[in-house]
């Protein structure tokens, strides 16, 4: 009887295709080297093997792009025509939900598969994946607390599981067990990448950028290596804690060089890069003619249905690059009605959000505030992390105080500080919204 690393009974294979998708499934869990050739590998050593192109298709189907959901679609449709074991079957029936759009089903037949086998890496990796997807902070926590007890220190991925939990701790706002148990991940595994980004998010989250530069700068040789996946986000990270501390010109060498220098058109990285010149742009910063390049590297990403938390980060950039046609295409895509749960959100959360951002940069900033107050609340129905969708809250803190909203620029104002009391941008958004009440008076 041949098994996976972790006990899980793995059918129709050989030892070799067998340690090969247990490289691919490491691979994965610290987000380096490359999981889908030692998958092609796998098949290509066991065609009968259905685990394989079920795990290839898993991971295609976690990039919510529309070229890898093709693919998945197309390696699921392969291996349905091979025998599967029933832990193969329900893998199956994930990545069917994930691809067609329908992340909270695909989250519910997770949550089913986790409990059945508790022990399969690839898919509790996958379902925290697809609750970061959904924005579910509970879930990002609860998931993994749910597994963990069948688990021990003796089974390799155990530190795996250790950083998905701190950064559903930290999403969660339990900060001290968040780095407490993000760090004990990395001591029993230094290459971990969910783990020190978990780590990151704490300090990005508690104001803590000295640290947080420090952080990153200590633990760079484990991030930032040419075959981590993760890198620009590590990137983007150590950015944003430049950034806190008003040193814009350390956050555009950054963007320039690790960033953006490869030109990346993957999205995660062009996600980064979209948030970081609209951040910049917030701090006046002139980012001349950068967003021209980025509108063009996200033209194969941004459709409308995939993943609209995607989209939302192609407006910045088709916004900044002046491409108002483009804007325009996405908003339509999202008010006809969609068939898919990702269509939904795009109407839903996606449309107001975008509005404001849209209004925001014509400079009908009474417009912006009102959507934007609004849109900030729902827009944890749709993706992302707390870091990520604090853009929002800046971007409606600056529309108020450039609208003359002096009530509402000192409440946001306020309201930001009471989260992050040292940050020099939020003292200066307060010293900002407090003058403009000022000289309304005189």
């Amino acid at each position: 009887m041949i098994t996976d690393k972790q006990g899980n009974i793995l059918s129709d294979t050989t030892t070799e295709a067998a340690d090969l998708l247990d490289q691919a499934v490491t691979a994965f869990n610290i987000y380096r080297g490359d999981p889908l050739g030692l998958l092609d590998r796998a098949m290509a050593a066991a065609p009968h093997f259905a685990a394989a192109p079920i795990a290839q298709a898993l991971l295609y189907s976690m990039n919510a792009e529309p070229g890898a959901v093709k693919a998945a679609a197309a390696l699921l449709d392969q291996a349905r025509r091979l025998r599967l074991s029933e832990r193969d079957a329900s893998q199956a029936a994930i990545v069917e939900q994930a691809i067609a759009g329908e992340w909270t089903a695909a989250a519910r037949a997770t949550d089913q598969h986790n409990v059945r086998f508790p022990r399969d890496l690839l898919a509790i990796q996958a379902g925290h994946l697809i609750d970061f997807y959904h924005a579910n902070a509970r879930s990002l926590r609860d998931r993994i607390a749910r597994i963990l007890p069948h688990w021990s220190k003796d089974i390799p991925g155990y530190s795996i599981l250790l950083g998905m939990h701190a950064f559903g701790l930290e999403e969660t706002g339990d900060y001290a067990r968040a780095e407490e148990t993000g760090r004990r991940a990395l001591d029993m595994n230094p290459a971990d990448s969910w783990a020190h980004h978990a780590v990151a998010h704490v300090m990005e989250m508690q104001g803590r950028p000295q640290d947080g530069i420090g952080w990153m700068i200590a633990r760079e040789e484990h991030w930032s290596g040419d075959d981590n996946f993760f890198r620009v986000h590590n990137w983007w990270h150590r950015a944003l804690f430049h950034l806190d501390m008003e040193q814009t010109e350390e956050v555009l060498a950054l963007y320039d060089g690790p960033v953006r220098q490869d030109r990346s058109l993957i999205a995660l990285d062009m996600i980064d890069a979209s948030a970081l010149l609209w951040r910049l742009q917030l701090s006046g910063q002139d980012v001349g003619n950068r967003w021209d390049e980025l509108a063009a590297a996200w033209d194969n990403h941004a459709d409308g249905h995939t993943y609209p938390f995607n989209d939302w980060h192609a407006v910045m950039a088709y916004l900044g690059a002046d491409r108002h046609r483009d804007v325009e295409r996405i908003l339509q895509t999202w008010r006809k009605d969609g068939g898919s749960e990702a269509a939904s959100w795009g109407k839903r959360f996606a449309l107001p959000l975008v509005e404001g951002f849209a209004a925001f940069w014509r400079r009908d900033y009474d417009r912006a505030a009102d959507l934007l107050f609004g849109a900030r609340f729902i827009a944890y129905g749709f993706g992302g992390s707390n870091a990520q969708r604090d853009i929002i809250d800046w971007t409606l803190t600056e529309a108020a105080i450039r609208a003359n909203r002096t009530g509402m620029a000192q409440a946001l104002a306020n309201e930001r500080l009471a989260l992050k009391p040292h940050s020099p941008v939020n003292l200066g958004l307060k010293s900002r919204a407090f003058a403009s009440k000022a000289l309304k008076a005189a």
